[in-house]
């Protein structure tokens, strides 16, 4: 007889904009490829993220060895922004920074009141495999083994789906609807013996999700083959974000086209239709005749910040007052990304929410 799937037990991945106990990140090492060139403008970067993160929630940081250990204790003492309290950090290696999809995806339940007498949800990992983004980037065992490694240091069970799976490629609304691409999900370099239906299964089984939303391509330089948040998000149960490109002669405005009439016939899981903002995009953002994937879609909601890529673009300005008109409760931060967006991934790349629920305590920096 099988093991019970996440959905049976009741679990369910929570929004984004849901009360987090901590964020996760994965520190960059000098040694990776990401940052080819340009490794040293990109701990400040990091450094950004923890000072803006630590004022409303933990900060838990993979580190990869006592030497990077050292260096990110120093770098984080300088900053008078830093919350030393609410930052623990960990060793657990790591390939590269992209902790949104090698990281742990965390899906919680209401525990029985007969244990737990306020109800309070519980914890649990869904440890998919990871491949970097189709083996794109090999070596990846460090990468492939983090949810793992948190989930025994959480104390808190793990699922094992055993097929490839990144966070960037999935985005929800915690109430059971979830928004994806094929031309991500269905690339034969992630499960070539799957097909769509055999996805949604997973998805439905290990997610608690009812309802998914396909849109179609990524934008142009990514190298995920489409992950989701460079492209469209949920904001609220029945509101979504979607990037558009208004310059008919940009690559990207055919596939930003078809991406909105899909998300215009979408329906969420209780039939609805859903309520759709516009967001600009950067204009055509490039390196050494290389164009990257910036997108204002990538940001990270955090319990009392957003964090927001931006790109020294006059609609810089434009997409954090859409922002700020989403999230009217919290501080939407632009994070100069220029030089993040070169390791071709940005603010929720780097970025992965763990929900609010009991924990173990972590002994900070303070």
């Amino acid at each position: 007889m099988s093991a019970p799937t996440p959905r049976q037990l009741g679990y369910r991945m929570p929004a984004e904009w849901e009360r987090h106990e901590a964020t996760w990140l994965s520190w960059p090492r000098r040694e990776g490829i990401s940052f080819p060139g340009r490794y040293d403008a990109i701990p400040a970067v990091w450094l950004a993220m923890v000072e803006a993160l630590s004022t409303g929630e933990l900060v838990h940081i993979n580190v990869t060895d006592e030497r990077q250990e050292a260096e990110v204790r120093v770098l984080l003492a300088r900053s008078s922004r830093v919350r030393p309290e609410r930052v623990v950090l960990h060793l657990i290696p790591t390939d590269e920074p992209w902790c949104r999809d090698h990281g742990p995806v965390f899906v919680v339940r209401a525990a029985p009141r007969a244990t737990v007498t306020d109800a309070a949800p519980e914890l649990a990992v869904v440890d998919w495999r990871y491949n970097a983004w189709g083996g794109k980037y090999p070596p990846f065992e460090h990468d492939d083994a983090v949810p793992a490694r948190v989930a025994t240091l959480l104390g808190v069970p793990a699922f094992h789906p055993g097929i490839v799976m990144e966070g960037g490629s999935l985005d929800v609304n915690g109430q059971g609807t979830l928004l994806t691409t094929e031309s991500c999900l269905l690339n034969p370099n992630r499960n070539p013996t799957l097909a769509r239906a055999d996805i949604e299964r997973y998805l439905r089984d290990y997610l608690g999700v009812r309802t998914i939303v396909w849109l179609g391509e990524g934008i142009v330089g990514d190298d995920t083959d489409g992950h989701v948040d460079d492209l469209a998000r949920f904001v609220a149960p029945s509101t979504v974000v979607t990037v558009v490109e208004d310059d008919p002669a940009d690559a990207n405005y055919r596939l930003l086209q078809d991406n909105l009439r899909r998300l215009r016939a979408a329906r969420d899981q209780d039939g609805r239709p859903l309520e759709l903002i516009t967001l600009p995009t950067p204009g055509e953002v490039t390196r050494d005749g290389q164009r990257l994937p910036a997108s204002y879609a990538n940001f990270y909601v955090a319990n009392e910040a957003v964090l927001v890529p931006t790109f020294s673009h006059p609609n810089d300005a434009a997409a954090l007052a859409t922002l700020r008109r989403c999230f009217p409760s919290r501080r939407v931060l632009g994070l100069e990304s220029s030089e993040l967006v070169w390791g071709l991934g940005a603010c929720h790349c780097a970025t992965q929410q763990q929900p609010a629920v009991s924990r173990p305590v972590f002994r900070a920096l303070g």
